[in-house]
């Protein structure tokens, strides 16, 4: 696995063609209940993230994990301190410019690995993903694998797919594999199971945690959460990107 940002411009030379798949680690900075860090979609990002580039190595496709993009469109947050939050045309023109950038250095597959699940977040992913669709000479393709499609969300566990899953079992777990320290112990043990019915409140009109229920910045069930448990979503995140990956390249796998 090879980070970019742990690179110097000369052995970046070396990373940059065409055969290259570049994975954009993609995060926000929002609340996370009471126990969660600011930076727990980053967190996840980078974890998926990092595994993925691992097994494609593994499987002798050159592959670079990029600097992650720490913000996105957080309205859902709203309400709650420490919530960052771009505009809608901020954070396209800022993923076409990454892309953009790479594609001019000779990268022609480029990777977004998503961890924030605000849906006009993922909708600006997927917009862009589409204005990439194919690998050429003087083109790129993006590749946007969506864990919040059916075919992933059903291998994420039944609160991921319940949609109860902010700052909930699910993320929890993953931070308590990725990063134990930054997790408040004390306070997710005591959090109750928190089921506010997030995707039918949204279909309602809800635009905030705050409306839907959750006036704790969570849903679902945190105090159930395990590093163990956390280690089997990673994986399973890790097998979403290189699946896709493989189903869309597979002239890079021997």
């Amino acid at each position: 696995m090879t980070e970019l940002g742990k690179r110097t411009w000369p052995e970046a030379r070396a990373l940059f063609h065409e055969r290259t798949v570049a994975i954009l680690p993609i995060g926000a900075t929002e609340p996370h209940g009471p126990h969660l860090p600011l930076d727990t979609d980053v967190t996840i990002a980078l974890a998926q993230t990092r595994r993925a580039a691992e097994r494609l190595a593994e499987a002798g496709v050159e592959c670079i994990v990029l600097p992650p993009v720490a913000y996105g469109l957080t309205h859902y947050t709203e309400g709650f301190e420490g919530r960052v939050t771009l505009r809608p045309g901020t954070l396209w023109n800022l993923l076409e410019d990454v892309v953009e950038s790479l594609k001019e250095q000779g990268v022609r597959r480029i990777v977004f690995s998503n961890a924030h699940l605000e849906p006009a977040h993922v909708k600006i992913l997927r917009g862009v993903a589409l204005d990439y669709p194919e690998v050429g000479k003087k083109s790129a393709q993006v590749l946007f694998p969506d864990n919040t499609r059916k075919r992933w969300a059903g291998t994420l566990g039944a609160e991921f797919k319940s949609g109860d899953c902010h700052a909930g079992r699910y993320e929890s777990s993953i931070v308590m594999a990725s990063d134990p320290g930054a997790v408040r112990e004390e306070l997710r043990g005591a959090l109750p199971p928190l089921e506010i019915g997030l995707i039918e409140k949204m279909r309602g009109g809800a635009q905030s945690f705050r409306e839907a229920g959750a006036d704790e910045a969570y849903c679902g069930d945190p105090a159930s959460a395990s590093a163990d448990e956390g280690r089997v979503l990673v994986e399973r995140l890790a097998e979403m990107i290189v699946e896709e990956v493989r189903e869309t390249w597979p002239e890079l796998f021997g």
